[in-house]
């Protein structure tokens, strides 16, 4: 039944694209919940150190994201149009795997041929929310 909600309410909403929707100066003062496909950036206005959001495989995990060039491994956000952060975001845990890319706002799944061999740039366009 779960999936079917989960399945019903990403239908509610195809147009909506991943987009920040708020800033904030600490982890701690992330919301416990936020909106589908919304990010929210911690640290400063001009160089956040992190992004935070829900993984779209929705499964329920949080995932965040380095953006501090002083650590490794780093993400870069680009707002020019809409969301990308670069490089791909690949969460590995004993339960899952969730591998993809977001792109001018929309999410884009890692194929599977990469699990298999070495990645060839090709993106999996199905789009699982």
């Amino acid at each position: 039944m779960k999936r079917l909600f989960t399945w019903w309410r990403s239908l509610a909403f195809p147009w909506r694209l991943w987009r920040i929707v708020e800033r904030v100066s600490a982890a701690d003062e992330v919301p416990e919940r936020l909106p589908q496909r919304g990010v929210v950036l911690v640290g400063e206005a001009k160089r956040p150190a992190w992004a935070v959001f829900d993984c779209p495989c929705d499964t329920g995990h949080r995932l965040m994201v380095n953006l501090d060039r002083a650590r490794r491994p780093f993400w870069t956000i680009d707002l020019r149009r809409s969301l990308s952060i670069y490089p791909s975001i690949d969460n590995i845990t004993s339960e899952r795997r969730c591998h993809f890319i977001i792109r001018d706002g929309k999410v884009r799944w890692v194929t599977s041929a990469y699990e298999e061999g070495p990645y060839d740039g090709t993106v999996g366009d199905s789009q699982r929310w």
